[in-house]
C-alpha cells in the first residue's frame, strides 16, 4: 500500500480526555487495546471509520502492519531521525517496554506509528511524551505521582519508587473516604494539581477476580495486571483539581524504619527531580530536546524552568516520608487526619 498519511485505513478513533488537553488515537485495528488505558472520553459512545465532531490537540495514528501491509522501506525512509525513531526501529519502546520493530512519524502534534501491537506504544510512550510537550508549552510541571483530594479540595500528591507503596496508599485513602484525583501523571502549576484521567492497574487476585470478570478488563502490557476505570473501584467522581497541601513520599519497607514523618523542603525537592520529574523518569531528554529543533537555549531554558517549578512546590507544601502500613484502619486513620488537617472526608474510615 502507498504511504499517504492523510488516507491511512482507520477502523476505530477515540479522543481521549486528559483534563486539560485532548488526544485523539485512532487504529487500523477496529479493536484497540490501547483505549483500555483511558477512563474519560470525549466522543462517549463514538468510534469508527467516520471522522469525529470532536477537537483535539494531539492525534495518534496506529498501522497495525499485519492488518494493513506497507513497504517497510518507505516507512524507513520517512519515519524520524530521531533517537526515539531509531530506538523504535529497534524494537525498543520506552524504559522496559520493548517490542517489533516500529516506525515512528512525527508531524507537529501528530504522531503516526507502524508495527505490531502497538498498544504497547500509546500509554507506555506517546501520552508520556505529549503530557511532557504540553507541560514545557503551558507553563506546566508534568510530574509521575498519584494524588487524593479531600472535602475542602486540598491536594495530597504521593511519590516514590516502584514498589515504594504509592497504588497501596491511594487505594487506602479513597476507600476511606479522600477523593481519587489522579493514578500516574499530575500537571501542575502555581499550586495546583491537576489529574490527568486514565485507568487504574489492578492485580488479579480475590479481591478483584469478580470485577475483571464482571467487566472483561483489558489486560495491562505488563503481565498479571488488569486496567480498570477508578469509577469501578472507588465512590464518587474522580477530582480534576486540588491545591497542593501535601506531598508524600512513599517508602514502603516492612523491614526499614517504619514511621509517617515530615521532611525537609530541600531532601523532597531532590527526590522528586529523580522520582517524579517525568523527563528524568521516562527518558524523555531527548523527546525534550527534539521539541524544541535541538534547540540548546530553549532545551536548557525549560530544565531551569522545572528546577524553579519544583522548588516552588515543595516549598508551599508540607512535605512527608510514610513507610506505615495503610491497611491498618487505626494507622491509617492517623494519617489521613494529619494529611487532612481534621476536614471532612480525612477520618480514615470506610464509608
Amino acid at each position: 500500500m502507498t504511504l499517504d498519511l492523510r488516507q491511512l485505513p482507520r477502523r476505530s478513533s477515540r479522543v481521549v480526555d486528559l483534563n486539560l488537553l485532548r488526544i485523539r488515537i485512532s487504529s487500523n485495528l477496529p479493536e484497540f487495546d490501547a483505549y483500555a488505558y483511558f477512563s474519560r472520553f470525549s466522543d462517549e459512545g463514538r468510534s469508527g471509520e467516520g471522522p469525529s465532531a470532536e477537537p483535539a490537540d494531539y492525534e495518534i495514528h496506529c498501522v497495525d502492519l499485519d492488518r494493513d501491509t506497507f513497504d517497510t522501506e518507505e516507512l524507513r525512509a520517512r519515519a524520524d531521525r530521531t533517537l526515539r525513531a531509531k530506538r523504535f526501529r529497534a524494537g525498543y519502546y520506552l524504559n522496559h517496554i520493548f517490542g517489533t520493530p516500529a516506525y515512528l512519524i512525527t508531524e507537529g502534534h501528530r504522531s503516526y506509528v507502524f508495527g505490531h501491537r502497538l498498544e504497547r506504544t500509546v500509554w507506555p510512550y506517546f501520552v508520556k511524551r505529549i503530557l511532557t510537550d504540553f507541560a514545557v508549552d503551558h507553563g506546566y510541571l508534568h510530574l509521575k505521582a498519584g494524588g487524593f483530594t479531600f472535602d475542602d479540595g486540598s491536594a495530597t500528591l504521593l511519590v516514590g519508587p516502584n514498589g515504594g507503596g504509592k497504588t497501596v496508599f491511594l487505594t487506602q485513602a479513597c476507600r476511606a473516604g479522600a477523593r481519587f484525583l489522579t493514578n500516574t501523571h499530575v500537571l501542575v502549576r502555581d499550586g495546583v494539581a491537576f489529574a490527568v484521567p486514565s485507568s487504574v492497574r489492578i492485580r488479579r487476585d480475590p479481591q478483584f477476580d469478580d470485577l475483571v470478570e464482571r467487566h472483561r478488563l483489558t489486560p495491562h502490557v505488563e503481565s498479571g495486571d488488569h486496567l480498570a476505570a477508578p469509577e469501578l473501584l472507588f465512590p464518587g467522581t474522580p477530582a480534576d483539581t486540588g491545591r497542593i497541601r501535601n506531598i508524600v513520599i512513599t517508602a514502603h519497607d516492612p523491614a526499614g524504619h517504619r514511621g509517617f514523618e515530615p521532611v525537609s523542603a530541600d531532601q523532597t525537592a531532590l527526590f522528586l527531580d529523580q522520582f517524579a520529574s517525568a523527563v528524568t523518569n521516562y527518558g524523555l531528554k531527548d523527546d525534550l530536546l527534539a521539541h524544541f529543533g535541538g534547540d540548546f537555549e530553549k532545551f536548557t531554558a525549560a530544565l531551569a524552568t522545572f528546577r524553579t517549578q519544583l522548588t516552588e512546590l515543595v516549598a508551599q507544601a508540607r512535605c512527608f516520608r510514610a513507610n506505615v502500613d495503610m491497611l491498618d484502619v487505626g494507622r491509617r486513620t492517623e494519617v489521613l487526619a494529619e494529611l487532612g488537617g481534621g476536614v471532612v472526608g480525612a477520618t480514615g474510615t470506610a464509608g
